[in-house]
């Protein structure tokens, strides 16, 4: 059967309503298709009963029933001239309501026929868009018919009571049917306006992506690159302009001079799922062109918590870098320029201080500064060291193949006065033999400052864990302490020149870690820390065991 138009039962149950998915469009011809469909289908069967009549004996007056016939094809062509849409609503019920009067034309030419059943038609076009007024309409018509019947019989209740039946029916479906397309005209339309302040939303942050300097890449959880920014753009194209269009990527780390390998690279470390912060990768080799960017990477979850990508920032640092290149280089300049007058001064100390005709109180106010002037020549000579380059500390190297336990237990020895006067323990049961290629002077004074650290920042009675571990490619030493620890924000800035992460606990420099990953670099290594606050903390050298980086055949 044809769908009920649901459209024209809505208008009839209730005022049109303002709201802008209620508002019907211009041109639409939802009444007449749904006008002609059910006339259509109704002059369908009354067109085969017709047919059935002619071919087959009829008792009923044949005139009647033609006049009944002919009046719903008439009614028919009708449904097709008349522009129901541009009509009230109203007027449209007239078709059903002609329909039944030919029907029941049709039934008076045949009393004891079926013809009634014909009703079915009109009465759930009336009940179905027409609402309450519709199906009364029914009702009136068949309780007319039922009371007007020259002869009542089981069959004409039955009639009665299947047409109300359908028509309450056809009412209801029809009432769910509006609410139903009510809430999702309602829901299309919120979702519209979603779908809008989304699109809003989403151009703004691609607009002030696009303002800012510095290159944002969006990694999905996939590992497939989902939003660039035209900073990042811009930001590689002037790294390809600095590096030979013949050549490989050159990349670097922080100092400049030490290669990066490319699985430390920020973007292979995002991929691997690595979270980090500052990152500072020189690309382009000297004495071209070269750019350095700080990568900064976070990782990103979803509201059940599992990772859903990652955020790569980089940052163009050239400038900054280069201009901390130059003060370093004034640095040294001053420093190296300090250490002559200073030497100086020193030996004529030795000499006032050695001169048999000074008094005691002449040659202790003279130890005094001579004391002072070592504590400012090793001053300069910190700042000199950490003012150099990377270079300068790669061309000073002499190594050779030494075992890292030797130079482990030499400086826990060296140590054993300052830990034992604030009651800290040094435990070298961990130490295992770990060949390495290094330099011997230059690795003691790693595990020297990593070791007094370890006792400055501990507490009174803690205790100071010296490691070393080989696996014939890599040999390790580790410097462990149960002392304050340090927060993130202090590892951040841990190997910067002149920080200190606790001045209160000691006075420094601050250039000792400093000078220590430059000459762990310099060495083909690395070093790294991983602190807790209330815990300790722990620093990790790696250093090869080979000068080829391969192990001993």
């Amino acid at each position: 059967m044809a769908v009920p138009d649901a459209r024209a039962a809505e208008s009839a149950r209730a005022p049109r309503a303002s709201a802008p998915w209620a508002l019907e469009r211009r041109g639409d011809r939802t009444r007449e298709r749904a006008a002609i469909l059910n006339q259509v289908l109704l002059c369908a069967v009354v067109f085969v009963l017709f047919i059935l009549v002619g071919v087959g004996p009829f008792s009923g007056d044949v005139l009647l029933f033609l006049a009944g016939v002919v009046l719903i094809f008439l009614i028919t062509g009708a449904t097709f001239v008349i522009p129901w849409n541009r009509l009230a609503v109203g007027w449209l019920a007239l078709i059903p309501l002609l329909d039944m009067l030919a029907i029941g034309v049709m039934r008076l030419a045949t009393p004891g026929g079926a013809v009634g059943l014909l009703w079915i038609f009109p009465t759930m076009w009336l009940a179905a868009g027409f609402g309450m007024l519709g199906l009364s309409a029914v009702v009136v018509v068949v309780g007319v018919d039922l009371l007007t019947a020259q002869q009542f019989t089981d069959g004409m209740l039955l009639l009665t009571v299947v047409l109300i039946a359908v028509g309450v029916t056809s009412y209801l479906s029809a009432g769910r049917a509006a609410a139903q397309r009510t809430l999702l005209g309602k829901q299309a339309f919120l979702l519209r306006r979603v779908i809008e302040r989304t699109r809003r939303q989403e151009q703004e942050v691609t607009e002030v992506l696009d303002a800012v300097d510095f290159g944002v890449i969006r990694i999905a959880a996939d590992g497939d690159i989902a939003v660039t920014n035209d900073a990042h753009g811009r930001l590689q194209r002037a790294r390809r302009s600095a590096e030979d269009a013949d050549a490989e990527t050159t990349a670097f780390r922080d100092d400049g001079v030490t290669p990066l390998p490319d699985d430390e690279l920020p973007l292979q470390r995002a991929l691997r799922g690595e979270a980090f912060e500052g990152q500072v990768v020189w690309f382009g080799a000297e004495p071209g062109p070269r750019q350095a960017l700080s990568v900064t990477v976070r990782r990103l979850t979803d509201p059940s918590g599992t990772d859903a990508g990652a955020v790569l920032v980089s940052r163009d640092v050239t400038a900054e870098l280069s201009a901390l290149r130059a003060r370093d280089e004034l640095v040294a300049s001053v420093t190296h320029e300090l250490r002559t007058p200073l030497t100086s001064i020193l030996g004529y100390l030795d000499l006032a201080i050695e001169d048999p005709e000074t008094t005691e109180q002449v040659r202790a106010n003279l130890d005094i500064a001579e004391r002072n002037a070592e504590r400012l020549l090793a001053i300069v000579g910190d700042i000199l060291a950490a003012s150099s380059a990377a270079s300068v500390v790669q061309a000073s190297l002499e190594p050779g193949i030494l075992d890292a336990r030797d130079v482990v237990l030499a400086a826990a020895e060296a140590l054993a006065p300052r830990a034992a006067a604030r009651a800290i323990s040094v435990d070298t049961s961990a130490l295992q033999s770990a060949p390495v290629w290094a330099d011997a002077l230059r690795l003691r004074q790693v595990v020297d400052n990593l070791a007094s650290n370890a006792v400055a920042y501990n507490r009174d009675g803690g205790t100071v864990f010296l490691e070393s571990r080989t696996d014939g490619l890599s040999s390790w030493i580790v410097v462990r302490d149960t002392g304050v620890g340090m927060n993130d924000d202090e590892l951040a800035g841990l190997f910067q020149r002149f920080y200190r992460a606790n001045p209160a606990r000691r006075a420094g420099t601050g250039l000792g870690l400093a000078i220590s990953r430059d000459i762990v670099r310099a060495h083909g290594g690395e070093i790294t820390v991983d602190s807790s606050p209330g815990i300790g903390s722990t620093f990790t050298v790696k250093l090869p065991t080979t000068s080829t980086g391969r192990p001993p055949s």
